[in-house]
């Protein structure tokens, strides 16, 4: 049994450690390529002159990587580590493996409350504030989640929640679709943009408000680790470890939600990552303790995204894919094979 355990801690070692190595490989993929490409040696050296001398330059090549890529492959890192650790507490919540912000209308909701504030409240009072753009988006995620939560009161089998989860995310976007025909064409354009998912536009403003939100929600959730993997035994037995079940549902709602909240804000719904990473994670690590899953999903997500940006950048250059349509491409695949896999072992 020792040996057994050892083992399994050293492969769950190495994942990790590779998993660092691939996001490293990416991140510098991302600062490099584009349609203006970078050379690595530039890189060093202006990312260099822009943490010695602020970020004033008027060279193009430094506007290029500060202004725009460092930015967005930021809210890469950021928001897909959010969107895989949204996605790992969805499914820890409702005991479903392919649970997530997407496909249970999480993000769909979130992003209809951010579409009335950009149809009929930024016309008011101008360029809507991160902090505004993220309570809209969590209003409409807690509307979505206490929905889904209802329905699941009322179905038995977990193909049936994701249904009525699909149902709540057409719903959702059938009434963003009616609202932007009240909107002008300013508004149409940027909310169009927006809802195809983009990670687009980042500014280090967004930046310093999705850190702090992203950062301080996956800390609770890392401290958590113990009254998770107590709940993933069952109810019974976490009660018997002293674990609070109302208090600790309720978390998973809240932090799941204000992960997947803030992604929508700032980027968009994004679909399949929440579904996919989570349980790509658990099979390259052998297990699902949380204390090693929770950072595991968090960097495979980041890592998800930093690839499919990358190609959306990329592929069809100078024309951008939405980030949504990259994700799906992959993450589909991997959802259906585990749909399948269920199927045989039911």
């Amino acid at each position: 049994m020792d040996n057994f355990e050892a083992k399994r801690r050293s492969r769950a070692a190495i994942v990790l450690i590779l998993l660092f190595a691939a996001m490293a490989v990416l991140v510098v993929m991302n600062a490099c390529i584009g349609s203006y490409s970078v050379p690595l040696a530039d890189v060093v050296r202006l990312v260099k002159q822009g943490i010695a001398e602020g970020l004033e330059s008027t060279d193009t090549m430094f506007s290029v990587l500060w202004k725009i890529r460092i930015p967005r492959l930021l809210a890469d890192l950021i928001l897909g580590g959010a969107l895989g650790l949204a996605g790992f507490l969805l499914q820890t919540f409702f005991g479903n493996p392919i649970a997530g912000p997407y496909v249970l209308g999480i993000s769909s909701g979130a992003k209809l409350t951010v579409a009335l504030c950009m149809v009929f409240l930024m016309p008011k009072i101008g360029i809507l504030s991160s902090g505004i753009t993220i309570i809209a988006a969590f209003a409409g995620a807690l509307l979505s989640m206490g929905f889904v939560l209802v329905i699941s009161q009322k179905v038995n089998t977990a193909s049936m929640l994701i249904v009525s989860g699909v149902m709540v995310g057409y719903i959702c976007s059938a009434i963003t679709d009616f609202i932007i025909t009240f909107a002008s064409d300013a508004n149409i354009v940027n909310l169009h943009n927006w809802s195809k998912g983009s990670f687009s536009g980042i500014s280090w403003s967004n930046i310093k408000v999705m850190a702090i939100v992203v950062i301080a929600t996956s800390l609770v959730t890392f401290f958590m680790s113990k009254p998770i993997s107590a709940y993933q035994l069952g109810e019974s037995y976490a009660q018997n470890m002293g674990v609070n079940i109302r208090a600790f549902r309720f978390m998973l709602v809240l932090l799941s939600s204000l992960l997947a909240a803030t992604v929508t804000a700032f980027a968009g719904p994004i679909s399949f990552v929440g579904m996919a990473v989570p349980h790509i994670i658990k099979k390259a690590l052998g297990t699902a303790k949380p204390i090693l899953v929770i950072p595991g999903c968090f960097l495979g997500g980041a890592i998800f995204c930093l690839g499919c940006d990358l190609i959306a950048r990329t592929a069809f250059a100078p024309t951008e894919l939405s980030i949504s349509s990259v994700t799906a491409l992959f993450g589909a695949p991997i959802v259906i094979s585990i749909m399948i896999q269920r199927r045989r072992e039911g």
